[in-house]
């Protein structure tokens, strides 16, 4: 069954956000229904994640990937990668509307793209699903090892998060230990755990919510930290609040009940309202690493897989997150405007210099 569109106000949202492309993929006869968004190709090839929800409307799924893919060209220019910023979504659920023929058909689709998108893992779709994509197109990241791939990013990306932590502390303390300090982490998943138990290598107290309880408690247990009810995460009195599962949970409503000090997670698109809120979060004097600046960990890797990097270089390249994420801080402050703007200035400042190399 089609799923129905509100409104034909795509063209208005492409020039909003200063897409290239934005590509429609239909099939009825594998039941896709996808789209594809290229929002900026000046550093190299957009690369974005391949993610398959159930939206109820096409106008959420284009929303989500015209928002995601500009946000994935800001985290390639401020991680320093050669690539450009893309986003797919496959309309449907994947645990029981995902298979073979669809996502080999969305390969397809790919292709046609001539290079110009390179498909990566994201929310509802694997490593296995990359494969099949990889039967039809060449341009795919985030592959398993087996098949020369970079495998699983999210070590990757928690290690990023764990650096934009420390840089974090660093600014607003002055030493980024984090022996005693006090972290909330909302998301038990694969990166929100690996994320925890780099925190409790170095013995900081933490925190954990997951809207599943049972994996909640199951982290909490593993890992020695404290289970906290979701809606009660935001009012712990602790350093760091670390979002690391969906976006859009740092808004009006939940910057009134904070009492963190630093908000420094994985999760994308953490502001619902990125002026106001960021405004907010001022006024409070809560210090924000950008997400799409420290959660580029696993953006990296991927790079890395298609640049021939080893795994040395990729552990490197993420390390750099750290004093990335102090400049983004130090630039903030000094000019007195919010994180996320200091830190889209010096992507753009990257991309308008790589354009003009191209003239």
């Amino acid at each position: 069954m089609s799923v129905p569109t509100r409104d034909n106000s795509s063209f208005k949202l492409m020039a909003q956000f200063g897409h290239q492309k934005l590509v429609f993929c239909n099939d009825e006869a594998v039941g896709l229904q996808a789209v594809i968004a290229i929002h900026d190709t000046t550093l190299g090839p957009a690369i974005g994640g391949v993610r398959m929800l159930p939206y109820q409307h096409t106008d959420e799924a284009i929303d989500d990937v015209l928002r995601l893919s500009r946000g994935m060209t800001y985290k390639a220019a401020v991680a320093g990668v050669n690539l450009g910023g893309g986003n797919a979504a496959i309309i449907g659920d994947h645990r029981t509307q995902k298979n073979e023929a669809l996502l080999r058909r969305f390969g397809q689709f790919v292709e046609e793209l001539g290079g110009t998108f390179i498909a990566s893992l994201d929310i509802g779709t694997t490593p296995r699903d990359m494969e099949f994509i990889r039967m039809e197109t060449e341009c795919v990241a985030g592959l398993p090892k087996s098949l020369g791939g970079s495998g699983d990013s999210a070590p990757f990306t928690a290690k990023g998060v764990y650096y934009g932590i420390k840089a974090s502390l660093k600014e607003r303390y002055g030493n980024d230990s984090l022996a005693g300090r006090t972290i909330a982490v909302q998301g038990a998943g694969n990166v929100g755990e690996q994320l925890i138990a780099l925190l409790r290598e170095e013995n900081a107290k933490v925190y954990v919510s997951d809207i599943v309880e049972e994996r909640m408690v199951e982290v909490a247990n593993k890992y020695k930290a404290v289970p906290v009810a979701n809606n009660n995460i935001y009012e712990l009195d602790v350093d760091v609040y670390a979002p690391c599962a969906l976006g859009g949970t740092v808004n009006k409503e939940t910057i009134a009940k904070m009492r963190c000090q630093i908000i420094a997670g994985s999760a994308n698109n953490q502001l619902r309202n990125e002026a106001e809120d960021a405004q907010l979060l001022m006024e409070k004097n809560i210090l924000y690493a950008p997400d799409y600046l420290i959660n580029a960990g696993g953006l990296i890797s991927c790079y890395s897989e298609i640049a021939g990097y080893n795994a040395s270089r990729t552990a490197a390249l993420t390390e750099t997150i750290y004093e990335t994420t102090r400049s983004v801080l130090r630039k903030s402050m000094n000019e007195n405007i919010a994180p996320h703007e200091a830190a889209n200035q010096l992507a753009e400042a990257r991309i308008a210099d790589m354009r003009k190399i191209k003239r």
